[in-house]
Parts: C-alpha cells; structure tokens; sequence
C-alpha cells in the first residue's frame, strides 16, 4: 500500500497533466531517463533522490523515492546511511525527516504486511 503523500504526488501530476499533458509528457519522459538503469543502478538513483529530498525537506518526494528505493530492495542499513549522509549536508531539520517520516512509512508497510 502507497503511503498517502506518494499518492498526493501521483494526483497532484494526473491533474497537472489533464491541464498541461505535453508538459507532463515531456516530464516523464525525462524522469524516466533519468531513472533508467545505466552506471548506476535504479536503486542507487532513487538512493541518491531520496538524500537530496531529504536535504530539500520535500516530504512528497521522500516518501515516493523511498517507496521506489523499497521496491528495488533497499535495505533498513542502506536507508540509514542515506540519512546520515543527507543529514551531514542538511543538519537538524533534514536528519529529523530521515528520523520521523522514514520511520512512519517503514512501519506503515511493516503493519501492512502483516
């Protein structure tokens, strides 16, 4: 199950692109390139978004590229060290991200496992 803010972002672009389809169009086409597998791997990508969101303090974007890094098989260690290395940059308010919002969406899919 999606956490709420990924499927607030994933609504948010669906009524973006009934407004702007080209421009929409043009931004997936993008991303996805972006996002392909090359040198670095797809989970690596969405490693390296997730600190930069993390850093950013977009709440959105941390949970959709942690559900993406999720889906690649990341681990809780891997997480915790992508934390640490955001929080390094962002200090208090990025590290209390990683801490707080990680944490809820870990244990979200954790009860829903279950």
């Amino acid at each position: 199950m999606e956490h709420v803010l990924a499927q607030q972002y994933r609504d948010g672009l669906i009524a973006f692109g009934e407004m702007l389809p080209e421009a929409l169009q043009a931004y997936n086409q993008f991303t996805s390139q972006c996002f392909a597998s090359g040198v670095l791997s797809v989970k690596e990508k969405h490693l390296q978004a997730l600190a930069i969101s993390l850093f950013a303090g977009n709440e959105h974007c941390i949970v959709y590229h942690l559900e993406a890094a999720l889906g690649e098989g990341i681990t809780e260690k891997e997480i915790a060290e992508t934390v640490a290395v955001a929080g390094a940059f962002g200090g208090g308010t990025t590290l209390a991200h990683g801490v707080v919002l990680i944490q809820e969406v870990l244990r979200e899919k954790q009860d829903n496992m279950q």
